[in-house]
């Protein structure tokens, strides 16, 4: 009989003073992949990295690689977000820095990136190439890093990780921010990778999954336990809070229509992001914004966020008022609340959960003004109806995935603007993760609060949907009802 892979006995990890692992045992043996579940900060990526050498640990983990392998005898960790440094080495990026024709001219191109890539780790660039179009990638190849989605951000990351081949890759939530084509191609690709030696773990509470899955465990109580593959891993109720008070009253809408756009364009040099976009968005209603990796949803909402500076050479209005007619950024963004994947990369790591939700009354990435009385009291509020009291002290980046996209939703929704906008905010959460904080939406929403909500999945998707418009390649394909207003 052959000796395992990865051999894991009594594994203990703390984090931050808390105890996450407690005398955790794994055998990985060969031919064997696994799907790790389990709830948010149960511990499931710091097994990873600790079998990856990437974080402290006590206990014993033995590897044992195969050395006859043509794969690289590696235990290969892929993180949940894809990171990235402009070409001086800096990775300290501002929200809006992607639509800065400077800051495009100071970080690489997606096939500068592979090709240094390829280059540290001797590989074929062909093999890049063929990964690239195979996600559905190779539109974008000559696009700069920072001019990139979330999900074209993951794709990249699992093209490198995909080109690799090591004998052992671990990856974070891979499906974050991806179509449901993208996923397919993606699960195409990692039973492709099964086949010629390499073996997985995939660290998700996803459903759909490669057939190449063999094995299934989740981690509870500090402790990993082998489950079947129809298993749902354990979660614990959520206490339902009353709406803090603030907030019970819906925002006044000066204007009937919050967005409007006649014939909108987008380019970038030779090639047209937006195409003719004609839309417009009633106060109180409640929209879903869909379309596929690539299809300009993000170039879309950074219009309507302020963050586009094109959006002035466009006939555009927001809250009533053309763009252009005098309004700073700032007026604009007082007037909303936004999630998204991009801000919370670039969000003040050092800010506290409690700095971080009342940072949403002056639209800033971290605290940096001495809130009043009021905002203070409204702060500890919210953090009392999300359910953040133990957390409020602790660091934004320090927090489990879950917590943290609660306690952006707080800071999104402090002010009481007119238009939340929700930008795949239930990316990465498991199911019933998703579905509380959906619910949290709905009952937030239900004071008249006019929403623009982006989800690829319609079962993670808030029940105060109405309508939705759907765009491909840049142009508007659809738009429909979902349910008449009641």
């Amino acid at each position: 009989m052959s000796e395992p892979v990865v051999h894991i006995t009594n594994l203990h990890l703390r984090y931050h003073h808390k105890t996450v692992l407690q005398d955790l045992n794994w055998t990985i043996n060969r031919g064997e992949n696994w799907l790790l579940r389990g709830s948010s900060g149960s511990g499931k990526t710091s097994v990873a990295k600790a079998i990856a050498g990437l974080v402290k640990f006590e206990g014993d983990i033995d590897i044992n690689f195969d050395l006859h392998s043509s794969l690289a005898p590696v235990a290969h960790y892929v993180a949940n977000w894809y990171q990235f440094k402009d070409l001086e080495g800096q990775s300290n990026f501002y929200y809006q820095q992607r639509y800065n024709k400077q800051a495009e001219e100071t970080t690489a191109t997606v096939r500068a990136e592979l090709e240094n890539y390829g280059k540290n780790y001797h590989l074929d660039f062909a093999e890049a190439e063929r990964l690239v179009t195979a996600l559905g990638f190779s539109d974008l190849i000559d696009s700069t890093l920072i001019q990139l989605s979330s999900g074209e951000h993951k794709k990249l990351q699992l093209v490198e990780a995909l080109w690799f081949r090591p004998q052992l890759l671990m990856m974070d939530q891979p499906y974050n921010g991806l179509d449901k084509l993208s996923r397919q191609h993606l699960n195409s690709l990692l039973e492709e990778i099964s086949a010629a030696g390499t073996q997985l773990v995939l660290i998700s509470n996803d459903k759909d999954l490669p057939s190449c899955i063999n094995r299934f465990a989740e981690i509870k109580g500090g402790q990993l336990h082998e489950t079947d593959a129809g298993h749902t891993a354990h979660f614990q109720e959520e206490e339902n809070r009353p709406v803090p008070e603030f907030l019970s009253e819906g925002p006044i809408s000066l204007a009937d229509s919050i967005v409007k756009m006649n014939n909108v364009n987008i380019s970038y040099g030779d090639k047209q992001v937006l195409k003719n976009i004609n839309w417009e968005v009633k106060a109180g209603e409640k929209w879903l914004l869909q379309g596929h990796n690539g299809s300009g949803k993000s170039t879309l909402l950074s219009l309507i966020t302020g963050d586009h500076p094109q959006a002035y050479a466009n006939d555009f209005s927001l809250f009533g008022h053309r763009r252009g007619s005098g309004e700073s950024i700032w007026d604009i963004k007082k007037r909303m609340g936004l999630i998204s994947p991009e801000l919370q990369w670039y969000f003040d790591p050092s800010a506290t959960v409690k700095q971080s939700i009342i940072s949403g009354f002056f639209d800033s990435s971290g605290l940096f003004r001495q809130p009043n009385y009021t905002q203070q009291m409204q702060a500890n509020e919210l953090i009392g109806y999300f359910g953040l009291k133990e957390y409020q002290d602790t660091l934004m980046n320090q927090l489990p995935l879950g917590k943290q996209r609660l306690a952006f939703l707080a800071r999104t929704i402090i002010k009481n603007p007119e238009l939340l906008i929700l930008d795949e905010p239930c990316q990465g959460l498991d199911q019933h993760q998703a579905q509380h904080f959906n619910e949290l939406v709905d009952e937030l929403c239900s004071n008249g609060t006019t929403l623009i909500y982006v989800g690829h999945f319609e079962s993670q998707l808030p029940a105060c949907i109405e309508k939705r418009i759907l765009l491909e390649n840049g142009e508007v394909k659809s738009v429909e009802t979902i349910l008449e207003s009641i």
